[in-house]
């Protein structure tokens, strides 16, 4: 018998029905509030800003305030001279970086999901974790120091084994990447493990009892129950990946680059540093900005696409 008049199937029925799920997990609730509240504040609620890209900003008009100018920053960045040189250097060290970067953490998962020492397992997984919490600038001076031309250790072994000069790796063109993505990925691969390791936790161990007595050696069941177990993790930590190519941050950049590595180590990135806040043109720095996250939206769309083409993963 229906009550209050509110049929099973009616919006209003469906809203109750929907706040007594919150009731009735109201702790989970309250447990996701901060980061439900982060990501409102500090992700969705920026994105309002994006506007100014159509505007000539000016931040005593406000953005309301501002005069509408259409498309005409878009236009001046697709006329922009470097444009050629920022997107093919932007898309060389995302895509490397993509490379070397995203088998890393998988590699690192493998080996240690094969230790049997736990104590072991645990110091690599704790010495592995540690680069990822030093900060860039950090990093870079480290860096620095190890590859300088006078007192670094890498030089220094490179003249007495060979007998050659010194090499300036941080000035030299061919040098910039390699040293750029190696040291991400040495930064990155341990805390990029966390989550492969979270999957393989999941793999059923008898699966590997049963191969075991069919004979099958530790790499065959690695090839055939690990790696299938945590397909659909990769996948889907691939395609997110994918988003990422053309966002090249400039930070780190910015701190190893010079005027003789800005051929290779100039991005989009840094370019729109220099427009968008060093010279206080912030509508031109927000179209580039729109224009680099709409290419990565492509990417993930293309990407998305082919994983649902070729496995049964996909995000959507």
């Amino acid at each position: 018998m229906l009550q209050s008049g509110v049929a099973p199937g009616s919006g209003q029925g469906a809203f109750r029905r929907f706040l007594g799920s919150l009731w009735k997990d109201r702790q989970l609730v309250l447990l996701c509030l901060p980061l439900i509240a982060y990501y409102v504040i500090f992700h969705y609620w920026p994105m309002y800003g994006v506007v100014i890209a159509f505007k000539n900003f000016k931040p005593l008009q406000g953005i309301l305030g501002s005069k509408w100018v259409g498309l005409h920053y878009f236009r001046q960045v697709l006329q922009t001279p470097t444009l050629g040189r920022l997107v093919r250097n932007t898309f060389t060290i995302g895509i490397f970086s993509l490379l070397w970067g995203f088998p890393a953490p998988v590699l690192f998962a493998l080996c240690l999901n094969e230790l049997r020492l736990p104590k072991l397992k645990k110091a690599a997984q704790t010495i592995s974790y540690l680069p990822y919490f030093i900060s860039v600038v950090v990093v870079v001076g480290i860096l620095r120091n190890f590859v300088s031309p006078t007192t670094g250790i890498i030089n220094t072994l490179y003249t007495q084994l060979t007998g050659n000069p010194p090499i300036s790796f941080m000035v030299e063109t061919s040098w910039f990447r390699t040293l750029y993505i190696g040291s991400g990925v040495w930064q990155s691969f341990g805390w990029n493990s966390i989550i492969y390791l979270a999957a393989l936790s999941g793999v059923d161990m008898e699966l590997y009892e049963s191969a075991r007595i069919d004979g099958c050696n530790r790499l065959q069941q690695i090839w055939h129950i690990t790696l299938p177990g945590i397909t659909s993790t990769i996948i889907i930590l691939l395609i997110l990946n994918m988003g990422g190519i053309m966002s090249v941050g400039f930070e780190k950049i910015i701190l190893m680059y010079s005027p003789s590595t800005y051929e290779v180590a100039d991005v989009i990135s840094t370019y729109t540093y220099r427009r968008g806040i060093v010279d206080a043109n912030f509508s031109f720095g927000a179209a580039v900005g729109l224009l680099n996250s709409l290419v990565n939206i492509t990417f993930v769309t293309v990407a998305n696409a082919m994983a649902k083409k070729f496995s049964e993963v996909s995000l959507w």
